[in-house]
């Protein structure tokens, strides 16, 4: 395949190269940008589809916009990979989501044009409210002090634009919908583009919408009905009030938009956003609209608009690896073990199969969380609630108390959102909802925006909470099953991203008894205390300390909590160094292990207890394996933890001291 050209994009460094650019040019560098994206995701996998129905969108908002001064917020930022090739990033798109590379979402860190990092949905208008709000206070500041007061202190007349672009699946969360009640209320000056690749909330579009919108967003329109709005004020209120509603829906009924004017928004489409002739325009009203409060534009647009299989197989390309740019096959990885998530499907399928009871819940990740196969399989006993983890949370709760055996599955990351429905709707009423946490502990190209590292800690601090982490697949089968008979308190259940271990999987889960680990091998003076994956690794340390002269115990605690009690006293009180060792954050499983051992006086006697965990800080986004070695985790920081605790000297001893420095 011979390289791209990219003329005009070449000469683009910043956007405010291509300020001057005619329509025609922006609609030749709209097709570079594209191409662009499409030959360096091919090389480094990413979210192809999203970006890709963004293309001329992004070019529009650059070439009418004064960014970085004007704020542009992506919602999510998956999409945002246009947007860094034209904001001085292009030379280093082709690392995206690599160790040392770009993030595959935005980030403040990485570039003044991202003035607002994402990657969990729904947040854009709350931050882009939040900069409108502050440029609001900043002018009023300015306006009311004196020249010498304006020098003094740096005051300026802050009158830049605020634009967030938020798609139809974000605007599923309530987040979205409190931040634009909020927003027209406060009436500060604010753009939301709706970026609509579903069509489900958009009636069709065409030349027609495109002039209405022109139209309403013209200067010659908006000052026409401000001078409306002030004449019919001299009205008695009840002809002021019927005059508004008839001009809000009006517009309704001609472009579909009164639920956001209900909300206090201006709104204006659905136009289509792959069409430069349409956008230009509209946005240059919006830029130069003098009336104050918020305004929506609603653009209708295509996942993997302008490349075949993209756009043929939407699904398929919105996340991707590494694929063909002339077939669009992607790289398949060699074949190995099922997936963690597969394995959880299967597993779930099973117990549904002998237990109607047993029901399905996901905020938006049926694929994600391998709930699409018991979709197919039980489609009356799935469901799908949207970007909407809050509501996922209390509504399994509602199940539960009906006698459902709900199973709410949702990323470690995601179930940060609802926490307080945790709490309050589930722990506090002892209900049997069952969470499925996948993605826990480092995620690789994600990064830290996805990594699963809090959950033991927020979750363990919560009365009657059972919470498990099986050490491979074969254990993850049996840790569903145990889910399904915990029906008098809620539990939850954690397993990475990525393939088992290859372990010949179980015919059918056993409940486990509960609070109760299991020891693998015997040794001496060290013992190993693991929760969850990292026992391949504790294997493998155990394995090189005794080839040094230091036989290993080494256990499997299966649960978080409640711990196995009578084992860690066993350990404690027979070993000379406890080591535990667990892939999230401080507060979690050790930490309960060393408060039930201080409470027993099971420290007072010289153990060496040496808690490893998550490091405290974001690692970025490389591969799971280097992750690991950059927390300090893998098996050789096991053995140099170990050695050092009984005195050994190591030479190399970096990940060492990222453990003793916690």
């Amino acid at each position: 395949m011979s390289p791209i050209t990219t003329p005009l994009l070449d000469r683009v460094s910043t956007p405010a190269d291509m300020r001057n650019f005619s329509i025609e040019q922006l609609k030749q560098l709209a097709d570079e940008v594209r191409a662009e994206t499409v030959d360096a995701v091919s090389v480094t996998g990413g979210h192809l589809g999203a970006s890709l129905g963004v293309v001329e969108l992004t070019v529009a908002i650059h070439a009418v916009f004064d960014t970085p001064t004007d704020r542009v917020i992506w919602d999510v930022g998956h999409q945002a990979y246009p947007h860094k090739i034209l904001t001085g990033r292009r030379d280093r798109i082709r690392t995206l989501r690599q160790g040392g590379g770009l993030s595959g979402f935005t980030r403040r860190a990485e570039s003044e044009y991202d003035p607002f990092g994402a990657a969990h949905s729904s947040t854009s208008i709350s931050a882009g409210l939040g900069m409108a709000v502050a440029r609001d206070l900043k002018a009023e500041r300015f306006h009311a002090a004196s020249e010498e007061e304006r020098a003094a202190q740096g005051l300026e007349n802050d009158q830049r634009n605020v634009i967030c672009i938020i798609g139809d699946g974000s605007m599923s969360a309530g987040m979205a919908y409190e931040a634009m009640n909020n927003a027209g209320a406060l009436k500060s000056r604010l753009i939301v583009i709706l970026n609509d690749n579903d069509m489900s909330i958009a009636p069709p579009v065409g030349a027609m919408s495109a002039y209405l919108s022109r139209l309403m967003s013209s200067r010659s329109f908006l000052s026409l009905r401000d001078l409306a709005v002030k004449m019919v004020k001299r009205f008695p209120r009840g002809i002021e009030r019927t005059a508004r509603r008839a001009e809000e829906y009006a517009r309704g009924i001609l472009t579909g938009g009164t639920l956001f004017e209900e909300l206090g928004f201006y709104y204006l489409g659905p136009i289509d956003g792959h069409n430069l002739d349409h956008l230009l325009p509209v946005l240059r009203n919006m830029r130069e609209a003098e009336e104050a409060g918020p305004i929506l534009l609603h653009a209708i647009t295509q996942k993997g608009k302008g490349y075949g299989p993209a756009e043929r197989a939407p699904d398929k390309y919105h996340g991707v690896s590494k694929f063909n740019v002339i077939t669009g096959e992607q790289a398949k990885a060699p074949p190995g073990p099922p997936s963690y998530t597969k394995v959880f499907g299967d597993a779930l399928i099973a117990e549904a199969e002998r237990d109607p009871a047993v029901v399905a819940i996901t905020a938006a990740m049926p694929t994600g969380t391998g709930l699409d196969k018991f979709a197919a399989q039980f489609p009356d006993r799935m469901f799908d609630v949207g970007i909407a983890e809050q509501h996922a949370v209390t509504f399994a709760a509602g199940m539960a108390t009906e006698g459902m055996k709900p199973f709410c599955a949702i990323y470690s990351t995601f179930l940060q959102r609802a926490y307080d429905q945790v709490v309050h709707d589930v722990a506090l009423q002892s209900l049997p909802v069952r969470f499925a946490m996948d993605r826990a502990g480092f995620v690789g190209a994600d990064g830290s925006t996805h990594a699963g590292s809090f959950d033991l800690s927020f979750l363990g601090c919560l009365p009657n909470m059972v919470i498990m982490a099986p050490a491979d697949e074969a254990e993850l089968v049996h840790v569903v099953a145990t889910s399904v008979a915990i029906d008098d308190r809620p539990s939850a259940f954690r397993y990475p991203r990525g393939e088992g271990t290859g372990v010949a999987l179980p015919t059918a889960g056993e409940v486990l008894s509960l609070g109760k680990g299991r020891v693998l091998r015997e040794g001496t003076n060290i013992a190993i205390l693991s929760l969850g994956t990292r026992l391949g690794d504790a294997l493998k340390a155990a394995d090189e300390l005794a080839a040094r002269g230091f036989p290993a115990t080494v256990a499997d605690a299966r649960f978080a909590k409640p711990i196995d009690t009578a084992l860690v006293e066993q350990l404690a009180k027979h070993h000379e160094v406890l080591i535990t060792i667990e892939e999230a954050a401080i507060g979690g499983f050790g930490a309960r292990v060393m408060q039930h051992l201080a409470w027993k006086g099971l420290l007072d006697n010289g153990l060496k207890i040496r808690p490893m965990i998550m490091p405290d800080l974001f690692i970025d986004h490389d591969s799971q394996s280097r992750q690991m070695a950059a927390a300090g985790l893998s098996a050789r920081d096991i053995v140099n933890v170990a050695l050092a605790a009984v005195g050994i000297e190591i030479p190399s001893a970096g990940p060492t001291k990222v453990q003793t420095s916690r």
